[in-house]
Formats: C-alpha cells, structure tokens, sequence
C-alpha cells in the first residue's frame, strides 16, 4: 500500500517532520506497570481485513510501528485462531531491535502466548517448532493437548469451561511478562474488552474502503463500554493513520527506542477463532 514508512506527528503538537525510531519509541514506550496493549489495522469504514488477510490493510508505516510495538513488549497474545489462519512463524526481531531490548534489560525477544480453549494446535508450526523462546499456551482445565505440544510450550492452565483470561495475565506477570501486546484477532478483543482487562489501543487506520463482507476488528457477545481517551494522532505520507487511545492511568508511557522496520504484517484476523476464548467471571489478577 505504501511506499514509504516515514511517519509525522499531527496531534497533540505537529512534529516539525518526520520521526526517528527513537521518537516513535518514546512516543508508545512501555508502562511503568502490568499493561495490556491491543494493535490492530482497519480499513476506514471498519473491516479487519482484505481478501481474507490482514495483510492486504497494511503497508511500510504500519508494519514500522507493529516491529516496534513487538520489541517494547515482554509477551505476545494471539488467539489460536489467528495463530492459525496467518499462519504465523517464529516471533524473531532482528539485530538492532534485539540489541535495545538487552541494553533495557529484557529478555532479546518477547514470549509468544497463545490463547486456545481447545488446544486445537500443531507443535510443528513454526511458531512453536522454531521459537527463539518456548511459547506459552493460555488453555482451560480440561482440554487435551495434542501429542508433542507439551514438548515446544508451556501449557497455562486457566479457567473450567472457558479461558479465565485475567487469571492468564495474573499468570503471565508472575512469569515476568507485564507488558503484553495482544495481535488479535477480534474475538480476543472482543473477550478481553468485555473483561476490562485493555489499557491500550493502537489502531492503524488504511485509507480504503473494503465494503461489506469482511468482519470488523472485535467480535463476541455485546457487552459494557467505557471512555478510552485518544493519546496521539501519526500519519504517513500516503493517507494512513496511527491512533493510540489509552485508559487514564496509562497515558504517561515512558521509554526510547529504535529499530528499522521489519517484514511483518499486521496479524488480526481470527476467521477460524477457538470458540471458548470467552473470559471467564470473577477472576481477579
């Protein structure tokens, strides 16, 4: 979509031109407590996708900042689901990302967390047989693990019928992951919005419309809504727009960074999404 990935501030106070890494990074950084971020692309009249996959939404500025977010990030949420419809790989950054990380004392790469309450997963995917850092699945109590998946992630057990979604953050922070980024796809969304459980979401915004068909970026059961204010407003060259909305408490984000962009696309659909990704009640952190 895009030929370039420079990217400018337009709100609050216009940046004079474009930024820096070490600007975009300091512009989103990383809470100074346990903080859920939720990155998603859509087309200006809502759709997740485009011919079926994220990717046809996202472009260099997009993919710039979705590199970034996943190198200030401790762990990585998606849904089983997305995790299969994308077909993701191996969650790898590359030097001068890793490189920051180590020099604010993380860990080189984020820790993959995938949210199944089927357990309706292939060991063999590269997500899990190549992962630079054994992944962690957020499952139920009662589902059975395929043969071989015990031997590539750590399996979470969360939850009777459902996936207890804030006790598998409860979980996720006693294993040192705080600061986690959720990719999607739109039932998780839906799932954690309706538990309250989001602090933060970067919508990027492609200047298309891609009419009806496709679903929009959260699915589920109807539930409560609340404010999220608006933090900053990026645009890039071509039209697209960078939002970042965050709860109150979260608004003051302190870090810096770099990192040129990587190859990656935006990862939100969940076409195919486990069913029983729905949080559970009365689960405190």
């Amino acid at each position: 979509m895009s030929a370039g990935a420079a990217i400018s501030r337009l709100w609050p106070a216009p940046s004079a031109g474009g930024l820096d890494d070490a600007e975009l990074a300091a512009l989103y950084g990383r809470a100074d407590r346990p903080h859920l971020r939720v990155n998603f692309v859509t087309s200006v009249d809502g759709a997740v996708s485009l011919d079926g996959y994220s990717a046809g939404l996202s472009g260099a500025p997009d993919k710039r900042v979705f590199g970034l977010l996943r190198m200030l990030c401790d762990g990585l949420l998606v849904a089983a689901g997305t995790l299969r419809h994308e077909g993701y790989g191996a969650v790898r950054l590359d030097a001068t990302r890793r490189a920051w990380r180590r020099a604010h004392g993380l860990a080189e790469y984020p820790t993959l967390v995938v949210v199944s309450g089927s357990l309706d997963l292939d060991p063999a995917q590269a997500a899990f047989a190549d992962a630079p850092v054994r992944p962690v699945v957020l499952t139920r109590a009662a589902a059975e693990a395929p043969p071989g998946l015990a031997g590539v992630a750590d399996l979470v057990r969360c939850g009777d019928d459902r996936v207890d979604l804030a006790a598998g953050l409860a979980a996720l922070r006693r294993r040192g992951l705080g600061q986690v980024l959720c990719e999607g796809g739109p039932h998780l969304f839906g799932a954690l919005t309706a538990a309250d459980l989001v602090d933060e979401v970067c919508l990027t915004v492609a200047p298309l419309l891609a009419g009806a068909g496709p679903g929009r970026i959260t699915a589920g059961p109807a539930g409560g809504h609340r404010e999220l204010p608006l933090r900053h407003v990026l645009a890039a060259a071509d039209g697209v727009l960078m939002l970042r909305y965050a709860r109150e408490a979260e608004a003051e984000a302190d870090g810096d960074g770099d990192g040129d962009g990587d190859g990656d696309s935006e990862a939100n659909t969940d076409t195919t999404a486990d069913a029983d990704t729905a949080p559970a009640p009365a689960a405190a952190p």
